[in-house]
């Protein structure tokens, strides 16, 4: 019986709800060690995850078996269920509604894996804001401002 093969990259960008910088330093690693289990966990290849106090970047290679929409649903509402449980917080954490899911062919998911990487080093130079339009530009995806993440530059 023939098999499905494929290889499909995704860069998921997902944003704190208010734009606020609470994912902490001190449970940064915690969780993305964690969303990285999620990603295995759905029998996807978690291949980075890092970001900074107000937002994440996750590259996943995905098997066609799971819609992008299924997988960071189940990204956001377990790593938002992981933070208040665990008590990393003394309000309630939520991702922002909504997320950029950007695609990669073979040849360029090393330089996206390098570049998730340095989000501190990246983030020294340009706000989120930037970064998101220039991927938004960069794929060619047509956008309206009031339907962005909420930017507070």
């Amino acid at each position: 019986m023939p098999g499905t093969f494929s290889q499909i990259y995704i860069q998921y960008v997902f944003a704190v709800k208010g734009r606020e910088n609470m994912i902490k330093p001190a449970f940064q690693e915690e969780l993305y060690k964690y969303i990285s289990g999620i990603v295995d966990g759905k029998e996807q290849k978690s291949l980075a995850v890092n970001g900074m106090e107000d937002h994440i970047h996750v590259l996943v290679g995905l098997r066609p078996a799971i819609r992008i929409s299924d997988l960071i649903r189940d990204i956001k509402n377990n790593s938002s269920n992981f933070i208040n449980d665990r008590g990393f917080l003394k309000q309630k954490f939520s991702w922002q509604e909504g997320y950029g899911a950007f695609s990669y062919s073979e040849s360029n998911f090393g330089n996206v894996i390098d570049y998730i990487k340095i989000q501190k080093k990246h983030h020294e130079k340009k706000t989120f804001r930037q970064e998101y339009l220039r991927f938004l530009k960069k794929f060619n995806i047509p956008f309206e401002d009031k339907y962005l993440f909420e930017f507070y530059d």
